[in-house]
């Protein structure tokens, strides 16, 4: 072992898979073992590996210029090329926007952000937050707070009353509705449950509502059709900001261009970005903000002297060129409108492991899909945790690389590029780790009802 201190790692299970090359879809391990990559990375290599088109804008872009910063007055052409194109392709009035380097850094931006806002508006107590039970916003002191799943707040006394963040219900119905419950009355009652919340804390002590359109870690919960309708009408009666955690589902992830697109969501205040902004190929995120948010801030940023938040590699010159490319190349070869199709077909080959004893329920939209693993199909009761990782490596050992989330799901988000065929190959050795699987709950006496 070495001295690496591994991100979301238990220490005890350390360098399990020893990654050395990628290639398209599909990653290879020291010993030479190809695996299909089924989580493109960490939800991000939406261009799969070794794209040269991106490789070359890189090695372009350091031979030009290796490094510049954005403080007191400085910029660089790729940097407001790029926010340029940004703003093209949002769905944020006015856009405004901020270059970071993880969404972790882009949502806590954010927080200060609207603090700032609070405080140059004259209403310096309109600074809450709401986010959602099982939401994932981020790991930083502050973007931590807002995340909600049990092993990023467990020991890390996350600020979350300090900060003013408040939670409310899951839009997830297979494992939030209540016995006999009707989608529609499952939306209706959260709904109901975020408007008594508003009310209860005062709606002029509340600045945003933040939410992933469709989750990423906290299990792929695509919400019940009307959610975010819904939601929105209660927000802007109350005068609260929707912020849409795009990180994940930006880019094609969803078959369209953001996640606000599949889900309806309206005009966003606020937009968080990362991952496939440059298919993971250099770090780079952006806070996309309103543009009257952005104009609130000048007079009193003027008076300060600077707007005092920002970071030494803020619209880092290599991160801002093969995010343009990535763009660049997302529009030139129509890869929204292609993942459209092949995630409609990745939905539908899917489908028919619902049937699988261990699976309770398969959802998702475009690229993205989730497996709930499931002890009992008349209750949906839950296995530990134990069980989605031993499908992890089941899987793993079959040549398919996806990720367990929330404890009971199976994940799966293949680059952009994956083929029909590729889709196919996912799917059968998806099967060989989930017969596995079933297996070893058998040996454990793990499974309570089997239909």
């Amino acid at each position: 072992m070495t001295n690496v201190i591994y991100p979301t790692t238990n220490f005890k299970a350390t360098e399990q898979i020893v990654v050395e090359r990628g290639e398209g879809v599909y990653v290879y391990d020291n010993k030479g073992k190809q695996y299909l990559e089924g989580l493109a990375g960490l939800w991000c290599t939406s261009l799969g590996y070794g794209n040269k088109e991106l490789i070359a804008a890189a090695t372009e872009q350091m031979g030009q210029l290796s490094y510049y910063h954005a403080f007191g007055g400085k910029t660089h052409p790729m940097m407001m090329a790029l926010a340029d194109k940004i703003r093209e392709m949002v769905p944020v009035d006015n856009a405004k926007i901020f270059f970071g380097n993880s969404g972790s850094d882009a949502n806590d931006t954010f927080i200060k952000i609207l603090r700032y806002y609070a405080n140059a508006t004259g209403r310096p107590e309109k600074r809450k937050i709401i986010t959602r039970e099982r939401g994932y916003h981020g790991v930083t002191v502050a973007s931590g707070a807002l995340t909600s799943l049990p092993a990023n707040l467990t020991h890390f006394d996350a600020p979350v009353d300090a900060l003013g963040i408040l939670r409310t219900d899951h839009p997830h119905y297979y494992k939030g509705r209540n016995p006999g419950e009707s989608e529609e009355a499952f939306v209706d009652r959260i709904v109901g449950n975020l408007e008594n919340l508003i009310q209860a804390e005062g709606a002029d002590t509340i600045a945003a509502f933040l939410a992933e359109p469709i989750t990423g870690a906290s299990g792929v919960i695509v919400p019940p059709a009307g959610y975010y309708e819904k939601v929105q009408a209660v927000l802007n009666k109350h005068d609260i900001m929707f912020w849409a955690d795009e990180v994940i589902c930006g880019f094609g992830r969803t078959g369209n261009d953001f996640g606000c697109t599949t889900m309806n969501i309206e005009n966003p205040a606020l937009m968080t970005l990362a991952k496939q902004l440059s298919s993971a190929y250099v770090p780079i995120s952006a806070s996309v903000v309103r543009g009257d948010i952005y104009e609130a801030l000048i007079e009193p940023v003027s008076e300060v002297g600077v707007f005092g938040h920002g970071y030494t590699y803020s619209g880092h010159p290599l991160g801002c060129a093969v995010a343009l490319k990535t763009l660049e190349i997302y529009e030139r070869d129509n890869i929204f409108e292609k993942a459209a199709k092949t995630g409609a077909y990745l939905q539908e080959k899917l489908a028919p492991f619902a049937e699988h004893p261990l699976v309770g329920e398969v959802r998702g939209r475009g690229l993205i899909a989730a497996l709930e693993l499931v002890s009992d199909k008349s209750t949906g009761e839950g296995f530990p945790p134990s069980v989605a990782g031993f499908l992890t490596n089941a899987c793993a050992e079959a040549g398919l690389i996806g990720r367990p989330v929330a404890g009971t799901a199976f994940a799966l988000c293949p680059p952009l590029i994956i083929t029909e065929a590729q889709i196919d190959e996912l799917t059968d050795k998806l099967a060989i780790g989930l017969d596995a699987t079933l297996e070893h709950v058998h040996s454990e006496g793990l499974l309570k009802a089997a239909s």
